[in-house]
C-alpha cells in the first residue's frame, strides 16, 4: 500500500481517543488519531512524526497521524532534530517506523488476500468486507462454493523485548469479536483472528494478560476450539507499507 506524500511534524501531546496535538511548521495543529489504542510508547512530546493531509470541508482536522519514529534500542523516543533524518532519508537502522493509524491492517490483509500472497487464506474464489455475523461486525468473510471462513483483523502497535502484545488496552469488542469467531467454527465454518504489527520489529505476539486478562483468556479458549490465530509484521516506509514475515502466536 503506497502512501501519498507525507508531512513531517513533532509529536506534542494526546488530546483524546481520537485528536491530538502536534508541531507543524513552527505552530500547534490538531491531528486525527485513528487509533483507540494508549500508544503510549509512540505518542511521547517530541518524537517525530509523519501526516496524511486530508483536506475535506467537513472535517475538523486537517491531517491524520499516519506513522511514528522510535528509537528501537534507546527510551522508545526519536527527539533529536535533524537526526536521524535528513531530507527523504529513511531512519537510521536503530530507529523504527510505526504505523499508527489502526484503519490500515483491513486494508492489507485485503490487499495481500487479493493478491495471493496470504496462502493461509488462499483457496477461496470471493471475498466479502465488514460484514455482519450473529450480533458482530467481522472484517472478513471468505467464501468458496461449499466453505466460509470468518477473519477478524487486530491492528497491534505495542512490542516489549521484541514481542508484540495486544491489547495494549482493555478491549471489550476485541473479546466479542473472538467470541463470536468461536461461534463460527461451531456452526461450522473455518475461522481467523489476524494481528497485523505494524512495523517490522517484533519476533512473535502474545495476548497482553497484564494488560487485559480476559481478553487472553478468550483468545486461548477460541483457538482451543478451532479458531485459528496469525501474526504479521509490516515493512514500513515513509513510502508504503505492507505485510511481511509472519510471527507466530504465543498463547
Amino acid at each position: 500500500m503506497r502512501f501519498p506524500p507525507l508531512v513531517e511534524a513533532r509529536f506534542v501531546q494526546r488530546l483524546n481517543r481520537f485528536a491530538a496535538t502536534v508541531e507543524l511548521d513552527g505552530r500547534e495543529v490538531t491531528v486525527h488519531v485513528a487509533n483507540s489504542g494508549r500508544m503510549h510508547e509512540l505518542l511521547q512530546p517530541g518524537n517525530l512524526c509523519y501526516l496524511t493531509e486530508q483536506p475535506a470541508a467537513h472535517r475538523k482536522t486537517a491531517y491524520d497521524l499516519t506513522l511514528v519514529a522510535i528509537d528501537r534500542i534507546g527510551t522508545g523516543s526519536v527527539r533529536e532534530p535533524s537526526t536521524p533524518y535528513a531530507g527523504d532519508r529513511e531512519p537510521a537502522a536503530s530507529y523504527a517506523l510505526v504505523s499508527a493509524d489502526a484503519r490500515l491492517p483491513n486494508a492489507l490483509v485485503w490487499e495481500a488476500w487479493r493478491e495471493g500472497t496470504l496462502p493461509h487464506l488462499g483457496g477461496y474464489p470471493s471475498a466479502r468486507r465488514e460484514v455482519s455475523y450473529h450480533d458482530s461486525r467481522l472484517d472478513l468473510v471468505l467464501e468458496s462454493q461449499d466453505s466460509k471462513c470468518y477473519v477478524e483483523v487486530k491492528a497491534v502497535t505495542l512490542v516489549q523485548e521484541g514481542i508484540a502484545r495486544f491489547p495494549d488496552a482493555p478491549t471489550e469488542r476485541g473479546r466479542k469479536h473472538v467470541s463470536t469467531l468461536v461461534r463460527a467454527v461451531k456452526e461450522g465454518h473455518r475461522a481467523a483472528a489476524v494481528f497485523v504489527v505494524q512495523r517490522d520489529d517484533a519476533v512473535a505476539l502474545s495476548p497482553y494478560d497484564a494488560n487485559d486478562p480476559d481478553f487472553g483468556e478468550a483468545l486461548r479458549e477460541a483457538v482451543s476450539a478451532g479458531v485459528e490465530a496469525y501474526a504479521f509484521t509490516c515493512a514500513v516506509s515513509r513510502e508504503s507499507i505492507s505485510l511481511a514475515g509472519e510471527a507466530p502466536v504465543l498463547l
